[in-house]
C-alpha cells in the first residue's frame, strides 16, 4: 500500500474546497486544514488555526510540519504569495495555488485564451499596493491573483502551480447567488439585463473543480493550467436552461451598450482554452451535459431560500 500523502490545506471550507477535501480524505492521504478558526474543518482532518497574513503566526501554527502538497485556496494577493513562498520553502514538494479565468481580464480576444497569453514571468508585481484593504482586494481581484503567480514564478526553485478555475456552477451551496439571480429573475419575469452584443464564456461544475483539484494534487506539472469544462455557454444559453426546468415564469432581456449587467453576461470573449490540462492527462466534461444538473441543483437552493432578484 502507497505511504498515505501529507496535504495541507490553506482555506477550503467550503464550496469546492470542502469537496477536495473530501476526496482527498477518501484516498487515505492525511489532510491538515489550516484557517483562522471561523469555522471547523471536516471531521478526519488536523485542525491548524493561524493568520495567513502574519508571518509569525503561520510559522508558530506549523510548527516543525512538513507536507507533500500544499493546496492554497485562498491566497489573493502578491503579499500573501510571498510570505507563502517564504514559510514553505523547504517544507513542501508541491504548492498548488488556486487562481482563476480573471487573470485574462484584460485579454480581448475571440480566440480561447491559452496559459501563454498569461505569463507569470512578465506580470509586474507591486507589494505597495493597498493589498490590505479588503475593498481594494476585491476590485483588483484578477490583479492580486496575477501577481500572486508572478510572486511564485520568480524562485524557479520553489514547485508551484496555479489552476485557473473558470466560472463555477453548480451545488446546492454555492454561496455566490449568480445562478439563483437568473432563477429569481425567469420566475418574476422581471428584466436580465445582457451586453447588446453578449460573449460565450467557459464554466466547470463545482464537482468537476474538486476532481481537477485532487488531480493535480498528484500530478508534477508546474506553472500554470486552465480548468474549464468543454463546451462555452452565453446568458441566453444558461437561461434557456433554468427555463427548460421552470414550471412557470417568463425570460426578459433587456439589452443595454454600457452599464451594468446581469452575471455571467460578458461584453468580451470569456472562453478558456484547456489543452494543456487535456495533454496532461486530465478529461474534462461537456458543460451542456452537466448544465441541468447543475440548475436543478440552484432551483433546489431557491426553493428554500426564496432568494429575490437583484441587480441588473
Amino acid at each position: 500500500m502507497d505511504k498515505p500523502r501529507e496535504v495541507l490545506v490553506i482555506g477550503g471550507s467550503r464550496y469546492f474546497g470542502k469537496r477536495l477535501i473530501a476526496r482527498l480524505l477518501a484516498a487515505g492521504d492525511r489532510v491538515t486544514v489550516l484557517n483562522r478558526g471561523s469555522s471547523a474543518p471536516p471531521p478526519g482532518t488536523v485542525h491548524l488555526i493561524a493568520d495567513r497574513d502574519d508571518e509569525a503566526s503561520l510559522r508558530a501554527a506549523l510548527g516543525s510540519r512538513v507536507f507533500d502538497v500544499v493546496v492554497d485556496q485562498v491566497c489573493y494577493t502578491p503579499r500573501q504569495a510571498a510570505l507563502a513562498r517564504r514559510v514553505f520553502t523547504g517544507r513542501t514538494g508541491r504548492y498548488l495555488m488556486t487562481s482563476t479565468v480573471e487573470v485574462y481580464e484584460y485579454e480581448d480576444s475571440l480566440a480561447a485564451v491559452r496559459e501563454t497569453d498569461v505569463d507569470p514571468l512578465g506580470v509586474a508585481v507591486d507589494l505597495e499596493l493597498p493589498w490590505d484593504d479588503p475593498e481594494f482586494i476585491d476590485t483588483h481581484y484578477g490583479e492580486g491573483k496575477r501577481q500572486a503567480e508572478a510572486v511564485f514564478a520568480t524562485d524557479p526553485a520553489f514547485p508551484w502551480a496555479a489552476v485557473r478555475v473558470a466560472h463555477v456552477l453548480g451545488g446546492d451551496d454555492d454561496f455566490t447567488g449568480r445562478l439563483e439571480h437568473y432563477v429569481s429573475r425567469i420566475r418574476a419575469g422581471e428584466p436580465i439585463t445582457v451586453p447588446t452584443v453578449n460573449r460565450p464564456a467557459t464554466y466547470i461544475h463545482v464537482e468537476e473543480i474538486a476532481d481537477f483539484l485532487f488531480w493535480a494534487v498528484g500530478q508534477d506539472f508546474t506553472g500554470p493550467v486552465n480548468a474549464a469544462s468543454h463546451g462555452r455557454l452565453t446568458t441566453h444559453d444558461l437561461c434557456e436552461a433554468i427555463a427548460a426546468q421552470l414550471p412557470y415564469g417568463e425570460t426578459v432581456f433587456r439589452e443595454t451598450e454600457i452599464g451594468e449587467v446581469s452575471p455571467f453576461s460578458f461584453r468580451r470573449f470569456y472562453g478558456m482554452d484547456n489543452s494543456r490540462a487535456v495533454a496532461l492527462g486530465y478529461r474534462f466534461g461537456d458543460v451542456r451535459r452537466w448544465l441541468p444538473q447543475a440548475v436543478a441543483e440552484t432551483l433546489g437552493t431557491t426553493a428554500r431560500s426564496g432568494a429575490a432578484g437583484k441587480g441588473a
